[in-house]
């Protein structure tokens, strides 16, 4: 029932532009630690061409994914999209990724395949060396309403320097200990 491909072709394409959501997960290379997975939405991924993709993390109470990354000999990264509305599906992209924070050469080139938002932290760039669907018979049926509005406006509310402060409180460190943003 399931295909596996080594990139991203049209179908995979098609299918991930039609989402409203999707979700990553990451690891620490201790077995002690703690796996993460997050939901993430608004305009925020894209697909920079068959091997590669970006997604836009935004502030937020944890830095478990970019620790993840940042973790020398790990980098391991998985993305799910699934299907909550139309023909059931899953698909999932394995690879291998790394964190682009805004004081980083690369940003600026990088962030002009985004919207400008004032909520990012990091753009999170995957090289991508397993793509997987499924089925997603299990997967509830769900209506899709609109994006919520709260995390840009506590962004704006914020400021650029109660961002930085909040960064600076929240996001140097993972929940295992594990260094987080660097800026």
């Amino acid at each position: 029932m399931g295909t596996t491909r080594s990139t991203i072709d049209d179908v995979t394409r098609r299918f991930i532009d039609a989402q409203k959501i999707f979700f990553v997960a990451s690891a620490p290379l201790d077995a002690a630690g703690h796996v993460n997975l997050s939901p993430k939405g608004l305009d925020t991924f894209r697909i920079l061409d068959p091997a590669t993709v970006a997604y836009l993390d935004f502030n937020g109470s944890g830095v478990e994914t970019i620790a993840h990354l940042r973790e020398k000999e790990n980098g391991r990264i998985v993305l799910m999209f699934c299907a909550f509305q139309g023909p059931p599906n899953i698909f999932r992209l394995y690879g291998r990724g790394h964190v682009v924070e805004p004081h980083d050469p690369e940003f600026p080139a990088l962030a002009t395949n985004f919207p400008p938002n004032d909520s990012v932290r990091s753009i999170i760039v995957v090289k991508v060396n397993r793509v997987t669907d499924s089925c997603g018979y299990g997967v509830p049926l769900f209506k899709y309403e609109g994006e919520r509005p709260q995390l840009h406006a506590w962004a704006r509310k914020q400021g650029p320097e109660g961002l930085q402060d909040y960064r600076q409180r929240k996001n140097k460190y993972s929940i295992d200990g594990l260094p987080g943003l660097t800026g």
